[in-house]
């Protein structure tokens, strides 16, 4: 073995392995993501389920990036029982996180659309034979985790009124209705050789930029571009996990006019292709952690699910009142989803994670959380690096924050995208911080 160009005195005793497997499904499936259904015919890039595992002090850590909109919190719950059997992880240390491409299979049975029920019977033991191959193929490692920023690349996809009320989309409007989150965090693992075996890739942003409504393929879109462009420098080996922030309220859509790519495939490789250099940059001028100490919370939360009131009686009789000719792309998808919703008086089961190594912090939330909760979540951590995760463990729809959950955009609208009462994303912030600082105090 080639010496460490690295010096590793007194640096912590790791140990790592990451492994990726193929989860493309079948053409003929559903595609999920939009209200209307979208077949795939054809493979534009292979799905993957994506695993580091790291260890240190006699305990074990997973995380798991699998390229799909989603999975709700039962399937979750099966892929780590899956793996603890395979490979002795307890749950509470495995983050299940989904990139949620919009060019991936349906998966969600309540979405109104076909979800394939052999494929989803399929999905926990392929993750678990991911991680149990991650498990197999463990090396002396150094971790480093480093930083960059990237604004450029997209908006808040949300627009203030006048009024007050905000809106999907910049037409009316005075402005972005909220930020976006431009951090860029890597953790690159290294073998003792030097070379980059790993890397976790972290970063804000809608990725329904490939396909849009008529796409007809399967792909990972953006976050697989930057897997491509991380093994053309290190090599076909390298096995990239990546986490999307929050970004419930984020695409790539600018505000500004741009000669640059503004969709399609151009664009989804302009964006691999940025992060995978941020991502690059970040980790080749991080020094080593220092600390690798590990610890692992998951609580569940009981949150009740939005019940339907007066007010949403009235939009919805006033949609069935009108002409189907003139019945706008959100008023159709309301009168679908409203017949499907037995949710009213019921309470949620949301898990909440966070995940401890040195001085990095993984926080996990289950839904597409909007972005000022994934900035207060940085903000209040103790960790020097918190990695945020949404779509982690499972999915309870749109989270935007407490006043945003009442000015009327998609992603706050009840039952079309928003699943649980006004309060749940604070209710689950705070929660998350509790928890981030008993990992940190104990």
């Amino acid at each position: 073995m080639a010496s460490c160009p690295y010096n590793t005195s007194g640096l912590p005793t790791v140990r790592a392995g990451a492994a990726r497997r193929v989860i493309t499904p079948a053409l003929g499936c559903c595609l999920a993501g939009y209200f209307h259904e979208r077949i795939a015919t054809w493979v534009r890039d292979d799905l993957h389920c994506h695993a580091l595992v790291l260890e240190a002090d006699g305990g074990r850590l997973a995380l798991v990036s699998c390229d799909l909109i989603c999975v709700e919190a039962d399937t979750a719950d099966a892929m780590k029982a899956a793996i603890a059997t395979a490979t002795g992880i307890s749950p509470e240390r495995v983050l299940i996180h989904c990139t949620h491409t919009h060019t991936g299979p349906t998966v969600r049975r309540t979405s109104g659309l076909a979800a394939g029920p052999e494929y989803l019977a399929a999905l926990p033991g392929k993750v678990a034979e991911t991680v149990r191959a991650a498990t197999a193929d463990m090396f002396d490692a150094i971790v480093f985790a480093g930083r960059r920023e990237e604004a450029g690349l997209g908006s808040n996809r949300l627009g203030r009124q006048p009024d007050g009320n905000e809106v999907f989309g910049k037409a009316g409007v005075i402005g972005p209705a909220g930020p976006i989150d431009p951090e860029v965090l890597a953790l690159g693992v290294r073998d003792l050789a030097g070379r980059l075996r790993a890397m976790v890739v972290n970063y804000a942003m809608h990725p329904d930029t490939i396909g849009g409504g008529t796409a007809d393929f399967l792909s990972a879109d953006w976050p697989g571009e930057i897997g491509k462009a991380l093994a053309s420098v290190y090599g076909p080996e390298v096995v990239t996990v990546f986490l999307n922030g929050a970004c419930g309220d984020i695409n790539h859509a600018r505000w500004e006019p741009t000669r640059l790519p503004t969709g399609r495939a151009a664009k989804s490789v302009q964006m691999g292709r940025t992060l995978a250099g941020c991502a690059m940059a970040a980790v080749e001028t991080a020094e080593p952690l220092e600390s690798a100490r590990i610890g692992a919370a998951l609580h569940w939360l009981d949150i009740p699910f939005y019940t339907r009131d007066a007010a949403y009686f009235a939009e919805v009789a006033a949609a069935r009142a009108k002409p189907a000719a003139e019945l706008r792309g959100w008023e159709q998808a309301l009168l679908k989803m409203d017949g499907l919703w037995t949710y009213d008086g019921q309470v949620a089961h949301v898990p909440v994670q966070a995940l401890r190594f040195g001085d990095v912090i993984f926080a996990g939330l289950p839904g597409e959380i909007f972005v000022k909760w994934g900035l207060e979540v940085k903000h209040w951590s103790p960790g020097r690096f918190t990695f945020m995760a949404e779509l982690a463990n499972g999915w309870f729809g749109y989270v935007p924050t407490s006043d945003q959950a009442l000015r009327g955009a998609y992603g706050a609208r009840p039952i079309l995208s928003r699943q649980l009462v006004s309060d749940a994303g604070r209710q689950m912030v705070d929660n998350l911080q509790v928890l981030m600082w008993q990992l940190w105090t104990n």
